[in-house]
């Protein structure tokens, strides 16, 4: 396990190039973490590092939302939070996205554990007593 601590929202761009140097080849990627530990905050950071051109925002309400990087590449962010249950999960059709090439960036994955693929990197946020985060990334 790899542990990567965030001390302000100043140093979320250093953090979010240190994640993906952490990460390596790895593009999919399942969010856990407190409301408001900081798992948008983070996502969004990675999808800069990465280029993405669309405004990257919680997909809350629309469970899924597509992102493309200046090369041309795919992400989907996810926001299983107000999933009910998992049928909702296989009504998106999370197969294609899970089973593809593309970026998943998942928040509220404990929501579909039973679902998650093994290639998924487990990545749980923790809000420390100093307001700092603690990322901790499972590989």
């Amino acid at each position: 396990m790899n542990n990567l601590v965030i001390p302000s929202l100043q140093q979320i761009d250093q953090a979010s190039a240190r994640f993906l140097e952490i990460t390596g080849d790895h593009r999919k990627f399942a969010f856990t973490g407190a409301m408001g530990s900081g798992k948008t905050t983070l996502i969004t950071a990675i999808c800069r590092q990465l280029g993405v051109v669309n405004r990257v925002t919680s997909p809350s309400f629309a469970l899924i939302n597509e992102y493309r990087t200046r090369s041309g590449e795919v992400i989907f962010h996810f926001d299983f939070y107000r999933i009910k249950s998992i049928e909702e999960a296989f009504d998106l059709g999370y197969e294609e996205y899970f089973y593809s090439d593309a970026w998943c960036f998942i928040e509220w994955a404990e929501k579909a554990a039973e679902i998650l693929p093994d290639d998924f990197v487990r990545v749980n946020i923790e809000v420390l007593p100093d307001n700092t985060r603690r990322v901790s990334v499972l590989l």
